[in-house]
């Protein structure tokens, strides 16, 4: 258990610091990855889609197909932050053009998003680790707080993708 806890506690401070220094690092003479917004937003969904599905799973007691459904997730999370990295490395940020109210409202949830994507981190990988590990009891207590906050960060970058889509 302590051993588990140290990776994560690592890892969860190591990942947001790595993305906040390489939204600053620019690859020279590469051609932008314009192409990976759609993809990586379409992961998003895709994630909280299938975290459903996994809560689903496990309520109807199908245990194997819940675990297998949480490993596809994390892996999608993990393809979402390369795709995400490798973006940033080599297009510049854009611009939320919207004005008015719908401003007000895409920042208010790209913001919501950005805190918790980073305070989701250790919560999905200690949730993970206790499902692994079999410690369901401890399981099943933190599930109950990282399912909800994990869906809200898939569903919300679904959503900020496409209200800064046009101005891509």
């Amino acid at each position: 258990m302590k051993e588990y806890k140290k990776i994560i506690t690592i890892v969860s401070i190591i990942i947001p610091l790595a993305v906040a220094a390489l939204f600053g690092i620019k690859i020279p003479n590469v051609e932008p990855l314009t192409f990976l917004p759609p993809i990586y937003a379409a992961t998003n969904g895709v994630t909280a889609v299938l975290l459903v599905l996994a809560v689903w799973a496990i309520k109807n007691k199908k245990r194997k197909l819940h675990e297998n459904l949480m490993k596809v997730c994390v892996g999608l999370s993990l393809a979402f932050l390369l795709m995400y990295i490798s973006y940033h490395m080599t297009s510049d940020s854009t611009k939320f053009g919207g004005e008015g109210a719908v401003k007000y409202i895409y920042y208010f949830i790209l913001i919501t998003h950005i805190i918790l994507s980073v305070i989701i981190i250790p919560l999905v990988l200690v949730t993970f680790a206790r499902g692994y590990f079999k410690e369901f009891e401890e399981h099943k207590k933190i599930a109950r707080i990282t399912f909800p906050l994990w869906v809200y960060v898939a569903v919300t970058g679904v959503v900020v993708y496409i209200m800064i889509s046009p101005y891509y």
